[in-house]
């Protein structure tokens, strides 16, 4: 696409004329945006809304789309050193790699590992993302730096473990202690929003699960935990506790309209009425059931339920065309093909659910996920002129199946320009990456990480050895 415009004319208050604007209702022609002040002012068919600013020069975007910033309802942006290090590697990669390579980092390694991490975000066209905490000591700064200088959005975890886990390993009160303080310390930040979190339920008390999930409700934040990811949890939880990981919860009272579930797979018909009978919310992360899971949650009944569901990437890969992908194709594969549903939400629910839908899933409903008047500015411009998209009969249906991250042009976040075509104009991502680079390599090598599987060059060699 040859473009009219550039990055200059995002700034500033600016009325947008796309030859599309994506409405939770559906895409729309000759409509305009007013954003001002870092949010919409007024979102409308383009004559009214026009007629209504006209101190304001139209902005022509032709052949593309203006539609929200996508939300990443559940991400690890400590962990982007690791990657492809869990590729092939069998469940539950978090006791193995991604908690012996977190506590491997200082702050300034963790920092620059969410900084990464958010770049890659912004690229992949999430403008909002919810992280689940790091198990690094004294790291939440430097996660809520890092976020900040790279403009992203976020729901921000810390960590309230008293039972292992990885987590502070700190007395019940001083868990606690520290927990309200981070709620109050960004209750009022512009882009990051506070959330606690427990690792998995195994890895607090009874009472700690209670009593944070209690403060969150109390303090209107979201409080997170990964339950019935993979069997072997669900196993220990039963042996240990009596309970399956979200039977216990529901037993416990913290399941509620506060609380996000992250994966929620092997789901028994009474945990999946306990979610819709108490307002739980889920990250539906299918990317990662793909990579490294042992199940893929039903979000096609959970929808058909009314349960509250988000889209997550679960720190896999950030790519949100590729997200919603995965999310249709694995409910039609694992649901669909034996039930005859070709459908499997009609393309427009993983649109839905990747925007508006993760917005409330995620504590963030009225603050973003759609292009409405006073909602953040939280959004996209898509290039429509690509052999992929020629031509279109079913734009929602195309963002889902079709769509790549090399059509986004730009990321705007709160109203300000964070990504053009790929790469921050007000700072310099490629030095990130270097600095990442000298930094990665030592951070790997004295991690106690353990992997089972060889690297993938190693496994050809042995494969054509006969081994």
């Amino acid at each position: 696409m040859t473009t009219s415009f550039g990055p200059a004319d995002f700034a500033g208050d600016v009325l947008l004329l796309p030859e599309q604007l994506l409405l939770r209702t559906g895409s729309a022609a000759d409509h305009a945006a007013v954003v001002s002040g870092g949010v919409f002012a007024a979102v409308g068919p383009a004559a009214a809304v026009m007629a209504a600013h006209p101190h304001l020069v139209p902005l022509p975007l032709p052949r593309t789309l203006l539609m929200p910033g996508f939300i990443d309802a559940h991400h690890h942006l400590s962990q982007s050193f690791g990657k492809a290090l869990a590729f092939g590697e069998p469940s539950e990669i978090f006791r193995r790699i991604w908690v012996p390579l977190e506590g491997s980092l200082d702050p300034e390694g963790i920092h620059l590992a969410a900084k990464l991490a958010a770049l890659e975000a912004l690229r992949g066209g999430f403008t909002t993302v919810v992280d689940a905490g790091t198990r690094a000591v004294g790291a939440t700064e430097a996660v809520a730096g890092a976020v900040r200088e790279a403009g992203l959005r976020c729901v921000l975890g810390c960590i309230c473990n008293d039972a292992g886990g990885g987590g502070p390993g700190a007395d019940a009160d001083a868990i606690l202690h520290a927990a309200q303080g981070h709620v109050a310390r960004f209750e009022q930040d512009a882009l990051i929003r506070p959330s606690l979190a427990i690792s998995i339920p195994e890895a607090a008390t009874d009472t700690m699960l209670q009593r944070v999930s209690a403060l969150c409700a109390d303090a209107g934040v979201v409080f997170q935990t990964h339950a019935n990811e993979h069997l072997a949890a669900v196993e220990r939880s039963l042996v240990a506790r009596g309970h399956r990981p979200i039977q216990l919860l529901h037993r416990l009272g913290v399941l509620g309209p506060q609380t996000l579930l992250a994966h929620a797979t092997m789901l028994t018909p009474d945990e999946t009425v306990a979610l819709r009978d108490t307002s739980t919310a889920v990250a539906y992360n299918p990317v990662a059931s793909w990579w490294k899971g042992n199940a893929v949650a039903p979000a096609g009944l959970m929808a058909a339920l009314g349960i509250r569901f988000g889209l997550g990437t679960d720190g896999t890969r950030s790519d949100a065309f590729h997200l919603m992908n995965a999310a249709e194709a694995s409910q039609r594969v694992v649901f669909g093909l034996p039930a005859g549903d070709f459908s499997v939400g009609g393309g427009w629910l993983w649109l839905d659910r990747a925007t508006a839908g993760s917005a409330e899933a995620v504590g963030l409903g009225g603050v973003t996920g759609e292009i409405a008047p006073g909602l953040a500015a939280d959004y996209l411009l898509i290039d429509l002129d690509v052999p992929e998209m020629t031509p279109s009969w079913d734009l929602g249906w195309e963002l889902v199946r079709l769509a790549n991250r090399d059509q986004i042009v730009a990321t705007v976040v709160a109203g300000r320009l964070r990504l053009w075509r790929g790469w921050p104009p007000d700072w310099d991502g490629r030095a990130l990456m270097r600095r990442v680079a000298t930094l990665a390599g030592p951070a790997v090598a004295r991690a106690p990480i353990q992997r089972i599987h060889p690297v993938s060059a190693r496994h050809r060699e042995a494969t054509l050895r006969g081994e």
